[in-house]
């Protein structure tokens, strides 16, 4: 894995911007248009597009997607707002593709 201020990271597949900290990783367990997807607690070099309401597979999301902030690529989205109550732990986090980022092993 690489390291960013010596801490381990992930990084853009394109383009190999460092995207998010190891130590924000939540969770390996989203899914996403591309398939296997990781929740992050922050991400940096990150531009965060319109938000708007999605239908996915937990319920009904207000989220905006991200870009790299280098290359423009799309790497996930930003959840916004959650409108069940159950859901509200995921307002504030990212979700970024793994087919978008680089193995970090």
């Amino acid at each position: 894995m690489a390291e960013y201020g010596g801490n381990p990271f992930f990084s853009c597949r394109s383009c190999k911007n460092p995207l998010a900290l190891h130590e924000d990783l939540l969770s390996k367990k989203y899914w996403a248009k591309s398939g296997a997807a990781y929740m992050f607690s922050h991400a940096m070099n990150v531009i965060v597009g319109q938000k708007e309401d999605r239908k996915l597979l937990t319920g009904v999301f207000s989220v905006a997607d991200i870009y790299c902030s280098n290359c423009g690529q799309v790497l996930g989205w930003k959840y916004v707002q959650a409108y069940d109550p159950r859901q509200m732990h995921k307002e504030g986090k990212f979700i970024i593709e793994r087919a978008k980022i680089l193995k970090g092993y």
